[in-house]
């Protein structure tokens, strides 16, 4: 793969992560307002295995989250890409690939969530040909939802499911999903094989 790799949208640039990406994603995943629709923030360890999983998700499939900087300033915005599910949904054929993203708190509510979305959406669909993306979130993450909703993606409730990863129990537990078929290979849908 590549060393370099970089998407544009009006005012992100979407790029592999460098070393310097580091502690800010560890300050933002450390930040109990971006956090909290998860069970807990980040440990600096977690962090940095993070941007170590998409740095070799990259070199083995040419897709991963990115980082996220504003290209007036070069600030650190967040998160927004790409991932191969590692924990199975039930009922959902795998690999299912995952779009998601996750933005500063600073850069919460600016439209820059849709704006890089759109982008990752674009470059599933055109370059990697991909059948379909999907979305998870806890059901209580309505700006998410939201996001989810303006990039076209359908809620499939009947696959909403109790995540692996969240405590038992968990307020955040059941997680709902949506999905997005890509508009130039017909006949796809989450019941079929990708």
């Amino acid at each position: 793969m590549p060393k370099t790799f970089q998407l544009e949208t009006p005012r992100l640039l979407l790029r592999r992560w460098q070393e310097t990406d580091r502690a800010p994603f560890a300050a933002m995943n450390a930040d109990p307002a971006v956090m909290r629709f998860y069970p807990a923030p980040f440990t600096r360890q977690e962090s940095d295995e993070s941007i170590d999983r998409y740095l070799a998700a990259f070199e083995r499939e040419g897709f991963s989250f990115f980082a996220a900087t504003l290209r007036e300033t070069g600030a650190f915005a967040g998160t927004i890409g790409l991932q191969t599910m590692r924990d199975a949904v039930p009922n959902l054929p795998q690999p299912a690939v995952e779009i998601g993203w996750r933005l500063t708190l600073d850069h919460q509510g600016l439209g820059l969530a849709m704006e890089g979305a759109r982008a990752i959406v674009d470059f599933a669909f055109r370059q990697l040909a991909l059948a379909e993306v999907v979305a998870i979130t806890t059901l209580a993450n309505h700006p998410s939802r939201r996001v989810m909703e303006k990039l076209g993606m359908t809620h499939r409730s009947e696959l909403d499911f109790n995540h692996p990863r969240v405590p038992s129990g968990h307020p955040y537990e059941r997680h709902t999903l949506y999905s997005l078929h890509n508009p130039n290979i017909s006949e796809v849908s989450c019941s079929t094989p990708l």
